[in-house]
């Protein structure tokens, strides 16, 4: 078993949310909240632990979404009060939609505090017998989910420059982040994901952006954010079409940005979803160079049915025809609970799923 991150046996981060902690959200503020949020991390990250993880994330319960507790936070940006992105998302039984308050870049992005500091260093202190993992949205979100029209062109007349003040304020973040003892971080990234549906192309397309070639400009801004990182830090980041009430946005394989992305992204590590057909094939792993690890999310967190061991070793082992079996780990293909709402399986559902995880790479690694 690997001593370091990530692990054979890993999670994206998400969890769901207990009932006691949903309510207390509709009925407590402040410091009564924030206790509720103590102690059900507490659990959550006990639980995780004893299914015999190496790391362990907060759940996130202290959050709304993955994405924007994260980017409301950054200096000069801020919502748009009377606009929401409309994200649309599919199922089996049809659509639904996401519709968060719209971004508006209207300063100089910056960083006025290092953001979840405090939800960090509650969590380090809290898993004294793993890794403790924070999970923040990669920087290529703050401009996926906003587009040219979010960035005032009175602040940024060169794009170019918000592109520096975004990658400097999230090189700061990391810095600060690791000063708080954080040696795991994860950069949550879904716009590299969705640039594979010529869908998803399509409509970055009309609103003004290279939709051809964004990946690129992706790949070189988080790689900016990295420059520094602290030593000892592990980055991964993590890739999925949409995770919202078990629903996804985007569908294709990894082909179309795979050899950008696994050669130049400068990560430690890869956590991919591959959880039906909508992911592809494994071919792609193919441009993963050595050194870099992979860890695959052949479990799905969208329903609750277990899946078999046996059915798991198989697709690592057609994995491992394109990536050495030294480079792969096993994790969900998501979070559990991307948004508060969470996916449609129960808690006993995802924690077996999690042992499931964890018992399958003690079997194919040792």
């Amino acid at each position: 078993m690997r001593t370091s991150p990530p692990f054979r046996a890993d999670h994206v981060g998400s969890l769901l949310r207990p009932p006691a902690l949903l309510r207390a959200r509709e009925t407590l503020t402040g410091d009564a909240l924030r206790e509720a949020e103590d102690e059900a991390i507490r659990e959550v990250v006990r639980r995780q632990e004893e299914i015999g993880l190496q790391s362990a994330t907060d759940g996130e319960f202290r959050r709304a979404s993955w994405h924007m507790d994260f980017i409301y936070r950054l200096g000069g940006i801020g919502q748009a009060t009377d606009e929401h992105i409309t994200v649309r998302f599919h199922n089996e039984q049809g659509d639904i939609e996401f519709t968060p308050a719209a971004l508006r870049v209207h300063e100089r992005i910056r960083l006025n505090e290092p953001i979840f500091a405090d939800d960090f260093t509650f969590l380090r202190d809290t898993a004294t017998k793993v890794v403790p993992k924070l999970t923040i949205p990669s920087p290529s979100m703050v401009h996926y989910r906003g587009g040219p029209a979010a960035i005032d062109p009175g602040v940024y007349p060169d794009v170019e420059e918000f592109w520096r003040d975004l990658s400097a304020a999230y090189a700061e973040q990391v810095r600060r982040i690791g000063a708080l003892g954080c040696t795991y971080l994860q950069f949550d990234d879904t716009s590299l994901a969705y640039l594979n549906d010529p869908a998803q192309r399509a409509e970055l397309s009309s609103r003004g952006d290279d939709a051809e070639h964004m990946h690129l400009r992706y790949i070189r801004q988080i790689n900016a954010a990295l420059a520094a990182k602290p030593a000892g830090m592990t980055i991964t980041t993590h890739m999925c079409r949409g995770n919202f009430r078990s629903s996804w946005a985007a569908s294709g394989g990894y082909d179309f940005v795979a050899e950008a992305l696994f050669s130049e992204l400068k990560v430690d590590g890869f956590f991919l979803e591959f959880d039906d057909e909508r992911s592809g094939g494994f071919e792609p792993l193919r441009f993963v160079p050595p050194g870099k690890m992979v860890v695959l999310g052949l479990v799905t967190t969208k329903r609750g049915e277990l899946e078999s061991k046996d059915t798991l070793k198989r697709r690592i082992d057609e994995a491992a025809k394109f990536i050495d079996l030294d480079q792969i780990c096993l994790s969900p293909q998501c979070g559990f609970s991307s948004t508060v709402e969470g996916n449609q399986l129960t808690a006993d559902e995802q924690f077996a799923k999690l042992r499931l995880i964890v018992e399958t790479a003690q079997e194919v690694w040792g």
